[in-house]
């Protein structure tokens, strides 16, 4: 049985009175699957339509429960009252709400706004009334992004050609390109394959602020503090929604004051995403093209405020080299930003062999370097973050379509190693999919087009030119930078070869009897820092009483496994000392799982030897808290 609860909307936005249907479904119903909410896609959209949306995406929607307050009517509906003043009542019986949606989009990163952007473009063009939602786990739009990027601007210009003048926060052109080879001591210039001409040197959480901001403009809906934690699907296994985390659910799964069930809908994720994972295994996505297996790399990154004499706006570097060793493929970058602000990180490939390597550590390393340290000497660390990045390139892209949605962005992993650029690429296939979505609800094609799309564009054009530069690298540093450059300079990328990546990047790691432990020098406190002081420049925060999100498939692995064979890898390769082996009362070392920790980066659910670890979404809002810079 269902009952509808009809609500007018009375925005100044809405130009048409309209009325958002909820349905009410009585606890026995078995509407919706397993019990849970899902966004559909017919009815009145909600956050701009009441105002909410602009609220939620300015940032301060941490907590739901603190947004409105709570009173139950006569008739056993729980009445909340918004800011703007409209009402939203849902049935206080029913197990979880629904709200229905014509698209939903999980991720307020460039590609999940890049997709909304677009398909409201179109809406407009074709004088059609589409509804889109955009899911983000962050307590606010940009809040797990941390700033520091070389922004080429192709695919913005496509989407947005008057961002020049819509005052975009894209203002420093790179105004020097520079590479090095590191030795422990000397920096050797080398020809630098970077064509960084026309490209800019950004903050990319500033970057997706403005186009959040320009997303809503167009009549896109954003809910931060949302965390897309299941698929939904249909009786003939068609995707027809998410369902986000309940929020405030103790550990021991009693519920807290707050304890609201969450709701909305997906199209998409973001890099190494957890549902975008099922999804790729549930439809054999890869297997469908004979995609090889993803291959990714840790990236660390410190954002600094450096003396005004060092500072040169736009200049970028790129190195290889120290303190890596000739087998562990990486390299750091330094960018100069706006107002002294300098952007300073290391990437490592997560298919090194060492298990006792820490790119943590490495990394407080390389800021020693004679070539670093006198640039950050006499400066302040304002930020740290991590996050992994997808590097298998043209060779690991899988099908991006599945039945009732697509991968876009980072998911299907975009990224253009070479250049270490992603963000215009993954604009692009967001702006593609957009286009092939359209077309599915207006024309009634079908969701393929996405794919067609992508193989004809720049996109595709300019990963195939660079599908062999990183698995070049599996011969060893000196043999892939020759390979690299003969694809480069003489092969231009139309090699009639394509290389293969190595094993997985849990199966790369050695047993620890094979090398010997790796003696990292104590931080300093003026250039290498400890983990603690660190993560609390990353402003991360979970809620310490809810179910952990980082779950152990087999908890006896660690200590039977992980520890005697692998020396315990998990407490080195989590640049946020999540994992600990900490010994019990009868000294036996355990493993700790800190989830509160957790930046987020997902390099557990990757490097684990055993596929062992299994990162889930946690609370909406929870995680890094990265500041506007």
């Amino acid at each position: 049985m269902h009952r509808f609860l009809s609500i007018s909307s009375k925005s100044t936005a809405l130009k048409n009175h309209k009325q958002l249907r909820l349905p009410f479904i009585s606890p026995i119903s078995s509407a919706t699957p397993n019990g849970h909410s899902y966004f559909n896609h017919k009815s009145a959209s909600l956050g701009s339509r009441t105002g909410l949306g602009r609220f939620f995406s300015s940032g301060f929607f941490p907590k739901r429960v603190n947004l409105w307050g709570h009173e139950r009517n006569g008739n056993g509906f729980l009445r909340l009252k918004g800011f703007v003043g409209e009402v939203r009542s849902f049935s206080s019986e029913a197990d979880r709400e629904c709200i229905e949606y014509d698209v939903v989009i999980v991720g307020a990163g460039p590609a999940g706004l890049s997709a909304g952007i677009r398909f409201k473009q179109l809406c407009q063009e074709k004088n059609a009334d589409f509804s889109v939602c955009v899911v983000e786990k962050g307590a606010e739009v940009g809040a797990h992004i941390l700033s520091g990027n070389v922004f080429e601007p192709r695919a913005l210009n496509e989407l947005l050609p008057l961002w020049k003048q819509e005052e975009a926060p894209i203002n420093v052109p790179v105004s020097s390109d520079k590479f090095w080879f590191l030795t422990k001591d000397r920096a050797i210039s080398l020809p630098c394959p970077f064509d960084n001409k026309g490209n800019y040197v950004i903050s990319l959480s500033q970057l997706v602020r403005w186009m959040g901001v320009k997303a809503e403009e167009f009549g896109v809906e954003i809910y931060p503090g949302f965390a897309a934690s299941e698929i939904l699907y249909d009786a003939d296994n068609k995707v027809i929604g998410i369902g986000t985390n309940d929020m405030g659910i103790a550990k021991d799964g009693s519920k807290k004051e707050n304890f609201q069930r969450g709701r909305i809908t997906l199209l998409a994720e973001g890099c190494r995403g957890s549902l975008s994972q099922k999804i790729m295994k549930k439809y054999k996505l890869r297997e469908k093209v004979q995609a090889q297996h993803q291959t990714y790399a840790l990236g660390i990154k410190e954002v600094w405020e450096i003396d005004e004499k060092k500072h040169k706006p736009g200049a970028v570097l790129h190195t290889l080299g120290w303190p890596l060793d000739s087998k562990t493929y990486g390299g750091s970058f330094l960018y100069h930003m706006n107002d002294r602000q300098i952007s300073i990180g290391l990437v490592v490939a997560l298919n090194y062999h060492n298990p006792f390597l820490n790119p943590y550590e490495e990394f407080q390393k390389l800021k020693h370097h004679p070539s670093i340290k006198s640039l950050l000497e006499g400066g302040t660390v304002l930020q740290y973050g991590a996050r992994t990045l997808n590097e298998g390139g043209f060779q690991s892209i899988p099908y991006p379509v599945f039945p009732g949605g697509a991968i876009i962005g980072c998911s299907a992993g975009f990224l253009n190693v070479p250049k270490i650029k992603g963000t215009h690429t993954a604009m692009k296939s967001g702006m593609l999919a957009a286009e092939a979505t359209f077309g599915v609800l207006h024309d009634g094609s079908n969701m393929d087009a996405y794919w067609d799309a992508l193989r004809n564009s720049w996109v595709w054009e300019e990963l195939h030119k660079t599908r062999n530069y990183r698995p070049a690298f599996e011969y060893g540093l000196f043999p892939g930078l020759a390979i690299s450059a003969l694809e480069h300079y003489v092969l231009k990328g139309k090699s009639s070869f394509t290389l293969k990546h190595g094993k997985p990047d849990h199966e790369a790691t050695d047993v620890a009897r094979l090398h010997s432990p790796i003696q990292y020098p104590k931080p300093d406190g003026i250039l290498s820092f400890d983990v603690p002081t660190s993560l609390h420049r990353s402003n991360t925060n979970h809620d310490h009483d809810q179910p952990a999100h980082l779950r152990l498939r087999d908890p006896s692995i660690p200590e039977t496994v992980n520890l005697p064979e692998y020396a315990g890898p998990e407490s080195r390769y989590c640049p946020a000392r999540v994992y600990e082996y900490v010994p019990n009362e009868e000294n036996e070392l355990k493993l700790q799982i800190n989830a509160q920790n957790c930046l987020h980066c997902k390099a557990c659910d990757i490097k684990d030897p055993k596929q062992n670890i299994e990162w889930t979404v946690p609370e909406g809002g929870g995680g890094p808290g990265y500041s506007v810079m």
